[in-house]
C-alpha cells in the first residue's frame, strides 16, 4: 500500500488528483465541506474547455491547459460524457482592439492552439457567426463545452472503485504537523496522513493558515453573473463569442456561450463578492468583507482598477448597462432577449500584498502539506494535467519540496 494522502476540497482539481493518486496505489481520503462535490467553482462556470489562446507562453496555465484539454476530451469519450467542439471566436469590434487581438493571436500560435484561424474578412466572420459584429477575429474551432460537475462525479467514481474515500460534509477545522505526518480535524472526524494536498478554492487561504503558511496570496472572491438568451433567440449565437480581453485585468469580459446542453448564456461579469461564497448581492459576510478591506493590497488594487470596478458593479445592478456590453458583439440583440438566470459563479482570485492579482497557477509547500494557492480558469480544463504536475513536482517522494 502507498502513502496515506488527504485531499482537502472536492472540486474538479481535488478529485482529479485523488483519482490519479488512487490509481497509483496510494490510500486517498478526500474531505469536502459541502454535501456534494463540485459545489462551488467547478459547478458554477461556463463549462468551456479552453484551447489556450490567452495564456503567457511557457506559463503553467499555457502548458497545463494544452495537456489538460486533450485529457478532458479523452476522459469524456471514455466515460460517454458530452463533449461539444462548438468553437470560439475572439472578436475585435473596432480598430482600437486590433493590436490586442494581434497579441492574442501571437500567444495562441506560441501555445500551439490547434487549427487557429485569423480572420480579417467580414464575410468569413459571418460564415462562422452570422450575427456577430467586428472588424477582425481569431477562431479556435476546437474550443469545446462540457458539464464539469458530471465529469467530477465520474472521476469520483473512479476514486471509489480504486479504494479511495470521499467524505462529504467534512469541513476541516484544524490541521497540524506531527513528526513528519499531518493531523487533520473536522467537526465529525480526525485523520492522520503522510501527506496533505489543499485544493480548497475559495477557502484555500483560510485552510493555509491552519498549517502556518504565508498569508499571501489571499483570496479575493469575484462574483460572475449570467443572463440567458430566450429560447426563440438562441439562433443568434452558434458557438462561443468572446471579446478581446483587457490585458490589465485577469477576466475575459462578458461573452456568449452555447452550452453543452444547447442553452446560450451571456456573461459573466466580474464584481467583488461580499462573501467568499456570495452568489447574490444579498449574501454578505461582514468577516469576509472586513478581511478583504484590511488586506495591505486592498487600496493599491482599488486605486488601479476602481473605474473598471464601478463599471462592473453598475452593469450588475442595471440591466441596460449589461445589455449594452453584450450588444456590441451581436447588434441584433434586444434587451427583451435577455432573461435573468439564477446561475452565478464566484471566482477564487488570489492577490498579493501589493495589490497584484495573480495570473498563473500557484502552489506552495509547507512540510508535508502542498497548498494549491491559485487555480482560476483554466483550472477545470487543466485539472487532469494539474494532478500529474502535483504528483511529479510535489508528491513524487516521501519528502518532496517545492519546485
Amino acid at each position: 500500500m502507498g502513502d496515506a494522502l488527504g485531499i482537502i476540497g472536492g472540486g474538479i482539481v481535488g478529485i482529479a488528483l485523488a483519482r490519479a493518486l488512487a490509481a497509483r496505489g496510494d490510500e486517498v481520503t478526500v474531505l469536502e465541506k459541502e454535501p456534494r462535490l463540485a459545489a462551488h467553482q467547478t459547478g458554477h462556470n461556463s463549462g468551456v474547455v479552453h484551447a489556450g489562446l490567452y495564456y503567457a507562453p511557457g506559463s503553467l496555465k499555457a502548458t497545463l491547459c494544452a495537456a489538460g484539454r486533450v485529457r478532458i476530451r479523452d476522459f469524456c469519450a471514455e466515460k460517454g460524457l458530452p463533449y461539444r467542439e462548438v468553437g470560439k471566436l475572439v472578436v475585435a469590434v473596432d480598430d482600437t482592439e486590433v493590436a490586442a487581438l494581434n497579441e492574442i493571436e501571437r500567444r495562441s500560435l506560441a501555445n500551439a492552439v490547434p487549427d487557429l484561424e485569423r480572420i480579417d474578412d467580414r464575410s468569413r466572420l459571418h460564415e462562422i457567426e452570422p450575427h456577430v459584429a467586428g472588424v477582425a477575429a481569431v477562431h479556435s474551432p476546437h474550443t469545446a463545452v462540457v458539464d464539469y460537475a458530471s465529469i467530477t462525479e465520474a472521476m469520483a467514481q473512479d476514486v471509489r472503485v480504486a479504494g479511495g474515500h470521499i467524505l462529504l460534509g467534512h469541513e476541516v477545522t484544524a490541521m497540524r504537523s506531527e513528526t513528519g505526518r499531518v493531523r487533520v480535524m473536522t467537526a465529525r472526524s480526525e485523520h492522520v496522513f503522510d501527506r496533505v494536498v489543499v485544493c480548497a478554492g475559495l477557502q484555500s487561504d483560510v485552510v493555509a493558515r491552519f498549517i502556518g503558511a504565508d498569508p499571501s496570496p489571499k483570496i479575493l472572491p469575484f462574483r460572475g453573473e449570467y443572463w440567458a438568451l430566450r429560447p426563440e433567440r438562441m439562433d443568434l449565437v452558434r458557438g462561443l463569442i468572446y471579446p478581446v480581453p483587457d490585458p490589465r485585468f485577469p477576466f475575459l469580459g462578458v461573452h456568449f456561450t452555447r452550452g453543452v446542453y444547447d442553452d446560450v448564456h451571456v456573461g459573466p461579469n466580474a464584481v467583488p463578492a461580499l462573501a467568499r461564497e456570495g452568489y447574490r448581492w444579498s449574501q454578505v459576510s461582514v468577516g469576509d468583507t472586513w478581511e478583504s478591506l484590511r488586506w495591505p493590497g486592498a487600496w493599491p488594487l482599488a486605486r488601479q482598477h476602481w473605474r473598471m470596478g464601478v463599471d462592473e458593479v453598475t452593469a450588475s445592478l442595471l440591466k441596460p448597462r449589461y445589455f449594452r456590453k453584450a450588444r456590441r458583439f451581436v447588434p441584433e440583440l434586444r434587451m427583451s432577449d435577455l432573461e435573468r438566470t439564477a446561475v452565478a459563479g464566484v471566482r477564487a482570485q488570489a492577490w498579493g500584498r501589493q495589490g497584484e492579482l495573480l495570473d498563473d497557477f500557484a502552489v506552495d509547500q509547507v512540510g508535508a502539506v502542498t497548498l494549491v494557492r491559485n487555480a482560476p480558469s483554466p483550472a477545470a480544463t487543466s485539472s487532469l494535467a494539474i494532478a500529474d504536475h502535483l504528483i511529479e513536482h510535489h508528491l513524487a517522494g516521501r519528502s518532496s519540496s517545492l519546485h
